[in-house]
């Protein structure tokens, strides 16, 4: 199973990236993944504190848990992303760096 490491109402990109251990780790699992045009991936990613419409379109099939099931969010073409639990229906909860 898969894990990354989750931040609490993250406001960009670069709060996921930060050195933590390994322990902090949470399993996840995605149930959605959102692919967005690089202008809205890049707003996305340097405001993840706006209300977003695709996250509230996607809240109801995202639970926290043992697993934490989560929406993916990625720029078209690319392979990494933002995990998202949603807070709230419409905005960044909890998110997480992505990279296969």
């Amino acid at each position: 199973m898969e894990t990354a490491y989750f931040v609490r109402r993250p406001s960009r990109i670069e709060d996921l990236t930060v050195l933590h251990l390994v322990e902090k780790e949470r399993p996840f699992e995605v149930v959605k993944t959102v692919k967005l045009a690089k202008i809205d991936y890049e707003n996305f990613i340097t405001d993840m504190v706006a209300d977003r419409q695709f996250i509230e379109d996607h809240a109801p099939l995202c639970a926290k848990g043992e697993v934490w099931r989560c929406i993916l969010v990625q720029q078209r073409g690319h392979t990494d992303g933002v995990l998202v639990m949603p807070e709230g229906g419409c905005f960044v909860g909890w998110a997480a760096y992505y990279s296969e």
